[in-house]
């Protein structure tokens, strides 16, 4: 595999610098490529300005025309046309960051918003000129896998849980954005209660991470539903044979 592995902490000495370096150091004695993107050690710049799109400021900035403009042109900052080089050159993405007030750090967002521009991650066309998301789009044939550590404890995370259940907190980056490019998303690497973890909970955590990053290749993705696999009315709305009496991010899969 060709891997890109996008941190975002800002402590390597941290639970979640160990679990990074432990996968990466495993991932490539089986043989594979690592890149990696660690955002804080990057310094990396998470605003999006016009700056970054060579926009007239004498313009109305319009972040999504101009972004789409520029990529086009190729005069989109070298920063951002880095991190596209590397999902362009990966075939399966590693999302790592801890849970901060219910998604994640500020910085990881900066770097989507940023890095997924309109004309690059969407606005896209497929060959029968239909609009590409969900399912299809510019990650069609990579698979992306989130690893979150969480510092309460499981049940908090549960259907039933007073944080909300975990599924419903990640769906918008697993289905809004991994999904959305055109990813096979990977089931998710939970930690919880890392907040209290001693050293033989972070090795055992390692232990799962390493099996976890082994299985990749033959792990079965989430089964969201496609776009266009017919679950949809032509408003991109559920039809009402389609997970009849289900609302909310369960409806999407189909198991």
């Amino acid at each position: 595999m060709n891997v890109l592995w996008i941190l975002a902490h800002p402590e390597p000495r941290s639970l979640n610098g160990f679990l990074a370096a432990e996968g990466r150091r495993a991932l490539r004695a089986e043989g594979h490529h690592v890149e990696v993107s660690d955002l804080y050690a990057m310094g990396w710049n998470p605003v999006v300005d016009a700056s970054a799109y060579a926009h007239d400021p004498a313009e109305r900035f319009r972040v999504a025309d101009a972004a789409k403009h520029a990529h086009h042109a190729g005069t989109v900052a070298a920063d951002i046309r880095a991190e596209q080089e590397k999902i362009d050159r990966a075939d399966t993405l590693v999302v790592q960051f801890p849970l901060w007030w219910f998604g994640m750090p500020a910085i990881l967002k900066g770097w989507f918003d940023r890095v997924w521009h309109q004309g690059y991650a969407y606005g896209l066309r497929g060959p029968d000129g239909e609009w590409s998301g969900y399912g299809d789009g510019f990650l069609a044939g990579k698979r992306a896998l989130a690893v979150v550590t969480m510092g309460g404890p499981a049940g908090f995370y549960g259907e039933r849980g007073i944080h909300g259940a975990v599924d419903e907190l990640l769906f918008p980056l697993q289905h809004g954005m991994l999904f959305y490019g055109g990813a096979k998303v990977l089931p998710p690497v939970l930690l919880w209660g890392t907040d209290r973890f001693t050293p033989e909970d972070a090795a055992g955590a390692a232990k799962e991470l390493r099996e976890r990053l082994r299985a990749v290749p033959a792990t079965e993705p989430i089964p969201y539903r496609p776009r266009n696999g017919g679950d949809y009315d032509d408003r991109f709305v559920l039809r009402p044979e389609v997970a009849p009496g289900l609302t909310g991010s369960r409806a999407h899969r189909s198991a």
